[in-house]
Formats: structure tokens, C-alpha cells, sequence
């Protein structure tokens, strides 16, 4: 059912070069590249992740309790995106782990503080 979801930023080439090398862990890259705007996927029937400026021109600023989830083929995929993330500057918000019956997960912050998960079910 979801399409894509956006996040914004306020460092937008530094932030596009960290989505870039992140999401080469699991396969995604650049669909789609406007002004203000990259969409990253593996491919435009599946959902994706965006990085935009804000429209209205003002500061970017984290949702509290909003959150971007991707889906991984594997709890080493998992794993691989939370510790790259935190390689390229990314901040930790929980380790990778179980969650909960067949939900492993972990969580983690981009440059301008969005929260992220990366999650296998099975």
C-alpha cells in the first residue's frame, strides 16, 4: 500500500551521499532526481525512500514518532544497514536484535536526525 515516504533535510548533498552508500547494502539506488529531491528504490512498483528539501522553504525538522522502515532479505542485511548508517555519521537507537516473534530490527537517525528502521520478518 505505501508508495514512498520523504524525508527532509537541511544538508542535502552530505545527506544524499549518505543515503547513496547506505542503500547499496540492500540493493536500492537512485529512480528518481528533481530539484530538491532523490528517490531511492529498487525499483518504482516497490515502496521507497525520498530526500527533499522542504517545499515551503523553511528548516527541515524531525517528525517525533514518525519513522522510514526498510525492509531487509536477511537479519545480516539488518545488521549491515544499522552498522553503516552509524559508519557514515548516523546516530544508533537501538541495536540490531529481536523484536518480537519473527520481527528483527534495528534502529538508527540519519544526519538531520530522521529515525530509521531496518527490518527482516522470518
Amino acid at each position: 500500500m505505501l508508495g514512498y515516504v520523504t524525508l527532509g533535510s537541511n544538508q542535502f548533498d552530505h545527506a544524499a551521499a549518505f543515503y547513496d552508500e547506505l542503500f547499496e547494502v540492500c540493493g536500492a539506488k537512485r529512480l528518481m532526481e528533481l530539484e530538491g529531491f532523490i528517490l531511492w528504490g529498487t525499483s518504482m512498483e516497490a515502496g521507497a525512500i525520498a530526500l527533499t528539501k522542504p517545499f515551503n522553504q523553511e528548516p527541515a525538522s524531525v517528525g517525533n514518532g514518525g519513522m522510514a522502515a526498510i525492509q531487509a532479505e536477511s537479519k545480516e542485511v539488518v545488521a549491515e544497514l544499522h552498522s553503516k548508517a552509524l559508519a557514515l555519521g548516523g546516530q544508533c537507537e537501538g541495536e540490531p536484535g529481536q523484536r518480537g516473534d519473527g520481527f528483527y530490527a534495528s534502529y538508527f537517525r540519519d544526519l538531520d536526525g530522521n529515525k530509521l528502521a531496518a527490518f527482516f520478518v522470518g
